[in-house]
């Protein structure tokens, strides 16, 4: 059997299209030939929508190689070849964390454009979910190999902290500034979700996404540590009032 589409002018339109007739038809085969044809189309589709102008490539290009070079210009790489090397590697991770998100955002559309049941939407988004993190984990193991062919373990720190905004040394700090009867135990649990979530954060397409992810386990932290049996209000509270202490003893 051949399926035949009519030319259409736009994606929304062979969208609407291909997912009333895969909706209407009455075979089986017809039905999954139709999905074939929907999950082809979605990828062609994607494909063209993510084609950008030379000048979007270029700002884009920029944008990444600069953010790449705040963070590269820390590691006092003296090797001119490495610097090219380590700063090369970083942008491509910019751009490669980029496109698997905006791929997966496509796929989703793709998804709400289909006319089936609510349960067959979240297995496909499920699904989708599923690929993007298989692909950024994949990516972000990569990324470390090439990092650790050229730097060193203190550098692929930097690196780390630099990509997600020193969020973790700064979060950990706090915690201990905060609460100063914390056990080694606990400081040593705290740390390893610290760094838990820094190693997510990476792969992160924003600073709000970034955030986001260090947001959840700092929940994750709080949980604990009120289950340790900490009055967290309390704790922040006094913890103010020393800030404040400080303050006014340095005027």
């Amino acid at each position: 059997m051949i399926l035949s589409l009519p030319f259409l002018h736009n994606s929304q339109d062979a969208s609407t299209v291909l997912t009333r007739r895969l909706a209407t038809g009455s075979s089986a085969v017809t039905k999954m030939l139709f999905a074939i044809a929907v999950s082809a189309f979605s990828f062609f589709t994607a494909q063209a929508q993510g084609i950008q102008t030379p000048e979007e490539k270029a700002a884009y290009l920029k944008t990444v190689t600069e953010r790449s070079a705040k963070i590269v210009n820390t590691l006092a790489i003296k090797d001119s070849t490495k610097y090219k090397v380590v700063l090369q590697l970083l942008v491509n991770q910019y751009s490669n964390i980029n496109r698997i998100h905006e791929e997966t955002k496509l796929g989703l559309a793709a998804i709400k454009q289909q006319s089936i049941t609510a349960q067959e939407s979240a297995l496909q988004v499920q699904q989708q979910e599923e690929q993007k993190l298989k692909q950024l984990q994949q990516l972000h193991s990569a990324f470390l190999a090439g990092l650790q062919q050229n730097l060193t373990e203190g550098q692929i720190e930097q690196v780390k902290d630099g990509m997600t905004f020193g969020v973790l040394n700064v979060t950990y700090t706090a915690y201990q500034d905060m609460i100063p009867a914390l056990t080694e135990e606990q400081k040593k649990k705290i740390y390893e979700w610290l760094i838990e979530a820094r190693e997510l954060a990476m792969d992160g397409e924003s600073s709000d996404q970034k955030h986001a992810i260090f947001g959840k386990y700092k929940g994750r932290i709080n949980n604990y540590l009120s289950a340790a049996g900490y009055d967290l209000t309390k704790e922040r509270a006094e913890w103010q009032k020393r800030i404040n202490a400080k303050k006014e003893s340095s005027k």
